[in-house]
């Protein structure tokens, strides 16, 4: 089988509904390895949307949170916290490419943007969804 253009690749997501979990999709498509960053307790967004098996409501079974995360490992993790901040920026050493969707300035409040993250990962590609 041939090999996919993007295998090899590491993505991280820290996105939730649609446009940067679709973004990821694709990627993961390609073959990249995409690790989904989702609060503890609460999850993507998406989860909670229909449509649902049997139009039974089920945060595991959500068709549209499916469909976007397909081809993606997950773990939950909440960056804002001071341990879930290292394990993330640990995650990003090892990462290509970052793909996050919080609200404008999300990121740099929480000493997370591309300027604080590229001194830990200077070939990092960061892509910001707002």
């Amino acid at each position: 089988m041939p090999k996919k253009a993007l295998e090899g690749v590491k993505v991280l997501e820290l996105c939730q509904m649609v446009a940067g979990p679709y973004c990821t999709k694709l990627l993961a498509d390609l073959g990249a390895e995409v690790v989904k960053i989702e609060k503890p307790g609460y999850g993507d967004e998406a989860r909670n949307n229909p449509p649902f098996f049997h139009d039974i409501p089920d945060r595991e079974g959500s068709g549209l949170f499916l469909y976007l995360n397909g081809n993606k490992l997950g773990i939950t993790l909440n960056p804002a916290t001071t341990t879930g901040k290292s394990i993330f920026r640990q995650l990003v050493k090892e990462a290509d490419i970052l793909v996050e969707d919080n609200p404008p300035q999300w990121m740099k409040e929480h000493g997370l943007d591309y300027e604080s993250l590229k001194e830990i990962n200077p070939r990092l590609i960061m892509t910001s969804i707002t």
